[in-house]
């Protein structure tokens, strides 16, 4: 277990089993909620694990945690039990720390309150330095976090960030409070915290970035084959997707349907780390794709979704009507709450209610409808009546 110190905060680097149970006595120890924040390899790795994982707490101290020489988490998960988590923007680190069997009973982010605050910049730099009046450097948050070592610098930034969450818990608990929001908060916080995974995509080659760009099947075939190898090699290998073949060079092969690996190769914006390295790796796709009788057709709408709301004011001009109304009301009413539109309600829960509104539309019959389409209880009541007004005038 490595100590340093800077900029008055000190932390612990903490490297085997045997130092995660000593730094797990020492935060059950400690005293209120724990800041907790995970660093990933995002735009480096195939994966979206954990490669460090920082937590602090008053009384106990700050530790990062390497779990690529950790052999289990459960004694820090025990340590923590019951106890309330501080993160910010918590939805982009629970699935990783989840994957480590750490999971949060309570939770506190500080990044949606300061949202719900209507905060204009909601970065955890900002809000340490507006509440705080700390300012935070944001060098290395987009490093490859598996590097090893990881040089000195990134652990003391890594600390910073997360010793400071209960200060700044406190602080923002402070604000929602002033503005009567601590209610709703910890209804968002909850929803955050228990939202399921989302279901892995049937056709996940369909999210490439500027595939609305081809139309023909055996185009769309191509960029089908070619996603389909770059993540055989991706996994192989261990790195991200977009570091071997950016999303655009499967867009200009599918669009120019080369006539040969030459043809693929003399593409000037087939680019990437393995785009001629591996060419005949992309040339033996994009022949699977020529032979194939498998071709992809429009994309499958998934089971409960509904039409594309752009395409509403030509084929369904009253749900257009409907959804531009509640909308324009919505805003009002955000105005007036002092938080963003999405927050009051989100886009997906408002167009699926304007697409199937209930039948008459009133405060309470679209308050149950939005309880259903899984809006919290604060937003139902301050948005039921607002949009039952909208519709009934549509």
């Amino acid at each position: 277990m490595v100590e340093q110190h800077e900029l008055g905060t000190t932390w612990s680097l903490v490297s085997d089993d045997d130092a995660l149970a000593r730094a797990a006595e020492s935060l059950a120890s400690g005293r209120g909620p724990v800041g907790v924040d995970a660093e990933r390899a995002s735009g480096f790795r195939y994966g979206g694990e954990a490669y460090l994982v920082q937590v602090s707490r008053r009384d106990a101290g700050t530790f990062l945690f390497d779990p690529t020489t950790i052999g289990g988490f459960a004694p820090l998960g025990d340590a923590l039990s019951g106890e309330e988590w501080i993160l910010h923007s918590a939805s982009q680190d629970l699935a990783c720390l989840a994957a480590l069997g750490l999971s949060p009973e309570r939770l506190f982010d500080t990044e949606l309150a300061s949202r719900l605050l209507g905060f204009e910049r909601v970065g955890l730099g900002s809000i340490v330095e507006r509440l705080l009046g700390i300012h935070l450097e944001k060098a290395h948050s987009a490093s490859d976090w598996s590097r090893r070592p990881l040089p000195d610098a990134w652990l003391e930034y890594a600390a910073l960030d997360v010793a400071l969450l209960p200060d700044l818990r406190d602080a923002v608990a402070e604000e929602l409070d002033a503005q009567g929001k601590t209610e709703i908060a910890l209804q968002e916080f909850e929803s955050v915290r228990t939202r399921p995974p989302k279901p892995a995509s049937a056709e996940p080659w369909r999210r490439l970035s500027g595939g609305n760009r081809l139309k023909a099947s055996r185009e769309l075939a191509i960029a089908r084959e070619l996603w389909f190898a770059r993540d055989e090699l991706a996994r192989a290998e261990d790195t991200a997707p977009g570091r071997l073949l950016p999303d655009s060079s499967i867009i200009v092969a599918a669009s120019a349907m080369p006539r040969s690996a030459a043809h693929l190769a003399g593409l000037s914006d087939f680019r990437g780390r393995a785009s001629r390295r591996e060419l005949d790796r992309w040339w033996r796709a994009v022949l699977r794709a020529k032979t194939s009788d498998d071709l992809p057709g429009p994309p499958k709408r998934e089971p409960g979704s509904i039409p594309h709301h752009r395409n509403w004011a030509q084929r369904h001009p009253e749900a257009a009507a409907r959804l531009a109304a509640a909308r324009a009301a919505l805003a009002e009413e955000a105005e007036r709450l002092t938080m963003p539109l999405e927050n009051l309600l989100t886009p997906d829960t408002l167009r699926r209610l304007a697409w199937d509104p209930p039948s008459p539309a009133t405060p309470e019959t679209v308050s149950a409808r939005l309880l259903e389409l899984g809006a919290r209880p604060w937003q139902a009541i301050a948005t039921a009546a607002v949009i039952a007004e909208a519709f009934v005038d549509h």
